[in-house]
C-alpha cells in the first residue's frame, strides 16, 4: 500500500526542516511547495494563531486535493501585551525578515527589566483534509527575551529567546536539542502520537 501523503503549508525552510526531522520516518510522504506547481498565495488574515493555521490548512488542502499541515506560530511578550503575536513574522513590516523583526523587538523592550521580560513561543498546528475534516494542536514554550542576539542556529526570534530554566538561546541549540523543548517540537510530537495511534482515518486510510 502506498504511503499517505500530506503537503506542508509553508515555504519557511527552518519550519520544513523541523517538521521533516520529527515526522520524516513515518510512513507518510511529506510534500512541500517545491513538489507542486502553481502554489497558492496562503494569506494570513486571522486574529489568532488558530484562525491562521486553519485557513491555510483548509485552503491548501482543497487546492492540492490531499491532506495539508499548516502551522501558525509566534512570540508573545508579556511586557508588550502579547505582541508581536500573530504578527511575529512581519513585525518589522517585511514578511520573514528575522533581523529586522528582532531589531524592532529589542527597541520596543529597551529598559524593560529582566523580571518583566517573560515571553512564550506559541505553535498551533492544523491538519486538514479536502473534505473539511481537521485536527488542531496548540503547544507553548515559556521563557524570556534577552537584550542582544546570541547564536547562529535556528531562525525567527530564536537568537533572543531563552527557554525557562535554561541559559542558552534557541539559536545556541542544535536541531535535536531545540525540538526536544520547543513549541513546534511539542506540537509535532503530539501530532506524531496521534498518527502512530492510527488516526485520523481520513489521512491514513485514504
Amino acid at each position: 500500500m502506498s504511503p499517505a501523503r500530506l503537503v506542508l503549508a509553508t515555504g519557511n525552510r527552518g519550519k520544513i526542516r523541523e517538521i521533516r526531522d520529527l515526522l520524516g520516518d513515518l510512513d507518510i510522504e511529506v510534500l512541500t511547495c517545491d513538489d507542486l506547481e502553481g502554489w497558492p498565495d496562503l494569506v494570513e488574515r486571522g486574529e489568532t494563531f488558530e484562525e491562521n493555521a486553519t485557513s491555510k490548512a483548509m485552503e491548501l488542502s482543497h487546492w492540492a486535493g490531499m491532506a495539508a499541515l499548516a502551522d501558525d506560530s509566534g512570540l508573545e511578550v508579556e511586557a508588550l501585551g502579547g505582541e508581536p503575536g500573530v504578527r511575529s513574522a512581519r513585525y518589522a513590516g517585511a514578511q520573514g525578515d528575522d533581523a529586522a523583526n528582532i531589531a524592532r523587538l529589542l527597541r520596543e523592550m529597551e529598559g524593560v527589566p529582566a523580571a518583566r521580560r517573560g515571553a512564550r513561543f506559541v505553535c498551533v498546528l492544523v491538519l486538514a483534509s479536502p473534505r473539511g475534516e481537521s485536527i488542531e494542536i496548540r503547544e507553548t514554550c515559556e521563557g524570556s527575551v534577552i537584550t542582544a542576539p546570541r547564536g547562529e542556529l535556528g531562525f525567527g526570534y530564536d537568537p533572543v529567546f531563552v527557554p525557562a530554566a535554561m541559559d542558552r538561546t534557541m539559536a545556541e541549540m542544535d536541531l535535536e536539542e531545540k525540538n526536544a523543548i520547543s513549541h513546534r517540537g511539542k506540537a509535532l510530537r503530539h501530532l506524531r502520537a496521534i498518527l502512530e495511534a492510527g488516526e485520523p482515518g481520513w489521512l491514513l486510510d485514504a
